[in-house]
C-alpha cells in the first residue's frame, strides 16, 4: 500500500510503499476512500522539515536543552548520532481519514466489516485505528463530507471549553479551515460570531455562513471593530484558531474581551501574555487539546476504556459523532469548503506548494483497488536456509538507534524486519539494506532463510514471541525483559530444549568496562553497588503499565541483576526490595534492591528516577579483597588497590556492539548461548522476587 510521509531531515514529502498493517486487538482495519489535508497543521510540519538545523533548534528550545544534558552524560558523538537518527525517522502525515472497515480486531463489538467510518488515520491506503478513535458515518453523509470529522472535532473542543451560551458574542481569530468550522458551529449554537482574518476569500466564505467579519488587510481595526459591534461591552469569548509566531494576537484577544471574558487557544501563537491585560479584566485563558477528553490517554485511546458518559459527557469519539451528526442534519455545511480534489498519486500538487497554497480544504481520493500485501520486498537477497539470516521483530527506537547500527558494524545478514504499522520497518529496511519489510511477524518465523529471530517489541509481547520462535526452530535474541510473569517464564522453559540459543539483551556484561572489572576481581566474594540514575518518565507511558511494560524494576533493573550476577560469578539466592514513599505498591521506579548470592556475595541496586539528568546515568562500585573498582557511565573505570591498573577510559560503551558481534559469531559457528540459560532464568525470577518482596515486606527466596 501507499502512504504519505514527511522527512524531518530533508523536508521532502514522499509517497512510500509499505506493507498493510495487521488489525490489532481493540482496533479496526480500514481501507481508505478519502482523506482531508489539514493545510495549517501539515504546512507547519513541512516547513519544519525544510528548515536547517539552526532553525529547527530555535523552534524547539526544550529539545536543545535535552541535547545539551545528554552531551554532558553520554558525550558528543553518541548524542549527535541519536539526534540525526531521530531526524531521519519520517512522520506519517494526515489525521482526517474516511473508509470502510475490512477487518475487526479482538474485543471490538461496535463495528462490522463493511461499515463506513471516519477516524484520525493517516494519509494511507489502509489504516489500523483503535475503536475509540473511530466513528460510524450516517448514510446521508458522503465520504468527502465525513473527511471533515476529526478537524471539525478540534474546533468543537475549543467551543466546548469556551462554554458559549445562546446570544453571546464570540470572536474567532483566524478563518482557516478550523476557524471556519468553529465559526459555523458557533452560529448554529445561537451565538453572534465575529471572524477575523487577513484573507478576503476566507472572510467572504465566513460572511456567507452568517459571520460578521473583520479584515485588518481592508483597513479594519480589530479591537475597535469588536468593541463597536458589542456596543462597548467587548466579546464574551475569543477562540484563537490562527497560526502565527507573533504575541500580538493574544494581546488583541485580551483587549477585545469583556470583563471576565474567556480566551481559548486552539491554534499556535506567541504566548508572551501581558499580566495587566488579563489581570484588570479577570480574564480566563485555556489551551484546547486536540479532539477532546481522551486525547493522549493511553488507556482511552489504545486500551479502549471509555470515560463514563455521566462524568465525561464529551470525549473525542463523542465529538467525532457530533460533527457527523451536524453534517447529517445540515447544521454544518462542509462541501462549500472543498477547494480541490486530488488523486493520491498526484499528492505533490498539494504538498509541493503548500506554503503558498490558498486552498482551504484539499481532499485526497484513493483508488478502489490497491496492493494489500503485508510484506514488501525491497530486494532479492542471497540468503541460505540454516545460515545466519536474521529476522527482526520490532522497529522502535532501540532497534533504529542501537541494534541496527551495531548489527551493521558486525556485518550481519538481515532478511526481514517486522513492525506494527509497516512504516518504521520499511524506512529501516531501506537504510540498512534489509530485503523485506512486513507487518506479520509470523512471516519471519516461517521463513527458512531466517535462523536468528531478534525481538524488540513492547515487553508484554516478549514471552509469547520468544516461545513461538523457539517452537519454530530459531535461535532467539530478545531485548530485556524475557517475561513479565512466572507463567510466561514457565512457557519459555517448556519451549526451550537447548538445540537453539536463547539470548536476552543484558548487554552491560559485554561492555569493556565490566569485562575489565571481571578480569580484575575474579570470582571471589564481593560487594557490588549499582546505581541507576534512571530519570523520571511520564506517568502514562506504557512502561509503567504492569501488564504492558511490567514496570521499571522488571523492565530495566533486571539489567543490573544480570550485571552483578556476571561480576560475582554466582546466582541470586534471595532478594528484598524497599521503595520510596509511605505506601509503595508493586509499581515503583524509586527503589533499593538487596541481593544475596549463593557464593556469599552481596549486591545492592539503587534504581532512582528522582535524580538530576545532568549527573551520570549509571555507576557501579565493586569492593573485594581490599580493592575497589568504580565504573562511571560506561566511559571511565578507575581501580584502587590493583597492581598495574588505575584507569580505563573509552567513549560511551554499554556493550551492545560486542554483544551482537559475539551473538552472530555464535549463530554461525555454533555453541552455547552467550548467557547461560540458568542465569537468565535466575535473573528474571529475581526481578519477580523484588516485586513480591515489595508487596510482602520480606525476603523472597529465588529457587
Amino acid at each position: 500500500m501507499k502512504q504519505i510521509i514527511q522527512s524531518f531531515k530533508s523536508g521532502e514529502t514522499i509517497l512510500e510503499e509499505i506493507p498493510v498493517p495487521q488489525v490489532s486487538r481493540g482496533s479496526v482495519l480500514i481501507k481508505t476512500s478519502r482523506s482531508l489535508v489539514s493545510l495549517g497543521t501539515e504546512r507547519m510540519l513541512v516547513e519544519f522539515g525544510k528548515a536547517n538545523l539552526v532553525q529547527k533548534a530555535r523552534q524547539q528550545p526544550d529539545k536543545v536543552k535535552q541535547v545539551l544534558d545528554k552531551i554532558k552524560t553520554d558525550g558528543l558523538a553518541p548524542t549527535l548520532e541519536a539526534v540525526f537518527n531521530k531526524l531521519g525517522q519520517p512522520l506519517p502525515l494526515g489525521y482526517c481519514n474516511v473508509g470502510k472497515v475490512i477487518a475487526v480486531g479482538e474485543g471490538v463489538t461496535e463495528f462490522s466489516v463493511g461499515d463506513r467510518v471516519a477516524s484520525n488515520g493517516a494519509h494511507a491506503e489502509y489504516v489500523n485505528i483503535p475503536k475509540n478513535l473511530v466513528a460510524s458515518i450516517p448514510d446521508n453523509v458522503t465520504d468527502e463530507e465525513a473527511a471533515f470529522t476529526v478537524i471539525g472535532a478540534i474546533g468543537l473542543q475549543g467551543i466546548r471549553l469556551c462554554e458559549p451560551t445562546f446570544g453571546e458574542t464570540i470572536v474567532v481569530i483566524g478563518l482557516g479551515l478550523i476557524g471556519l468550522l468553529t465559526a459555523e458551529l458557533l452560529v448554529a449554537n445561537g451565538c453572534r460570531v465575529i471572524g477575523v482574518d487577513f484573507d478576503t476569500a476566507k472572510t467572504e466564505i465566513a460572511r456567507k455562513k452568517g459571520v460578521l467579519v473583520v479584515n485588518p488587510a481592508a483597513g479594519d481595526d480589530v479591537i475597535k471593530s469588536v468593541i463597536d459591534i458589542t456596543n462597548g461591552i467587548g466579546a464574551d469569548g475569543v477562540i484563537i484558531t490562527a497560526s502565527a509566531k507573533t504575541n500580538d494576537i493574544i494581546s488583541q484577544a485580551a483587549q477585545m474581551s469583556r470583563k471576565r471574558g474567556r480566551v481559548i487557544l486552539v491554534g499556535v501563537i506567541g504566548l508572551n501574555l501581558s499580566r495587566a491585560e488579563f489581570y484588570e479584566k479577570e480574564l480566563s485563558f485555556q489551551v484546547s487539546c486536540s479532539y477532546g477528553p481522551g486525547r493522549y490517554d493511553e488507556l482511552y485511546e489504545h486500551g479502549g476504556i471509555d470515560y463514563p458518559i455521566g462524568f465525561v459527557r464529551w470525549t473525542e469519539k463523542r465529538n467525532f459523532e457530533t460533527i457527523l451528526q451536524s453534517i447529517s442534519t445540515g447544521k454544518l455545511d462542509v462541501k462549500s469548503l472543498i477547494t480541490e480534489r486530488v488523486a493520491l498519486e498526484s499528492y505533490k500538487e498539494i504538498y509541493d506548494n503548500i506554503s503558498n497554497k490558498g486552498s482551504i480544504a484539499s481532499i485526497l481520493e484513493y483508488p478502489e483497488e490497491s496492493n494489500a500485501s503485508n510484506t514488501v520486498v525491497l530486494h532479492q537477497g542471497n540468503f541460505n536456509a540454516g545460515g545466519a539470516g536474521i529476522g527482526i521483530i520490532g522497529a522502535g527506537n532501540f532497534t533504529s538507534m542501537t541494534m541496527l547500527p551495531a548489527l551493521k558494524t558486525a556485518n550481519a545478514s538481515i532478511v526481514s524486519i517486522a513492525s506494527a504499522s509497516g512504516l518504521s520497518g520499511t524506512i529501516m529496511a531501506k537504510k540498512y539494506n534489509i530485503a523485506k519489510s512486513t507487518t506479520d511477524y509470523n512471516e519471519i518465523l516461517r521463513d527458512p532463510a531466517v535462523n536468528l529471530v531478534m525481538i524488540t517489541t513492547r515487553h508484554n509481547q516478549h514471552a509469547r514471541m520468544v516461545t513461538a520462535a523457539l517452537k519454530a526452530g530459531k535461535h532467539v535474541f530478545v531485548e530485556k525483559p524475557l517475561a513479565l510473569t512466572g507463567e510466561e517464564l514457565e512457557g519459555i522453559v517448556a519451549a526451550y530444549d537447548g538445540t537453539k540459543t536463547l539470548t536476552v539483551g543484558f548487554n552491560r556484561r559485554f561492555s569493556p568496562h565490566i569485562q575489565k572489572i571481571k578480569k580484575l576481581v575474579g570470582n571471589s566474594p564481593m560487594n557490588v553497588i549499582a546505581t541507576m540514575n534512571a530519570g523520571s518518565l511520564p506517568a502514562n507511558l506504557w512502561v509503567h503499565d504492569m501488564k504492558v511494560g511490567g514496570g521499571r524494576i522488571i523492565g530495566e533493573a533486571c539489567h543490573f541483576i544480570d550485571l552483578i550476577t556476571f561480576l560475582t560469578g554466582s546466582k541470586v539466592k534471595a532478594v528484598v526490595m524497599n521503595a520510596m514513599g509511605t505506601n509503595p505498591q508493586d509499581n515503583t521506579d524509586n527503589a533499593s534492591i538487596l541481593l544475596k548470592y549463593e557464593n556469599g556475595s552481596t549486591g545492592v541496586i539503587n534504581y532512582f528516577a528522582n535524580g538530576s539528568k545532568s549527573y551520570s546515568k549509571e555507576r557501579v562500585e565493586v569492593y573485594s579483597q581490599e580493592r575497589i573498582a568504580i565504573m562511571d557511565n560506561f566511559r571511565v573505570t578507575e581501580g584502587f588497590g590493583f597492581k598495574g591498573f588505575s584507569k580505563l577510559k573509552t567513549g560511551l560503551d554499554k556493550g551492545h556492539k560486542d554483544q551482537f558481534k559475539l551473538l552472530i559469531d555464535r549463530v554461525k559457528s555454533g555453541g552455547d548461548s552467550l548467557i547461560p540459560f540458568d542465569e537468565i532464568l535466575n535473573t528474571t525470577r529475581a526481578s519477580f522476587g523484588a516485586i513480591e518482596s515489595l508487596k510482602t515486606g520480606a525476603w523472597v527466596s529465588i529457587t
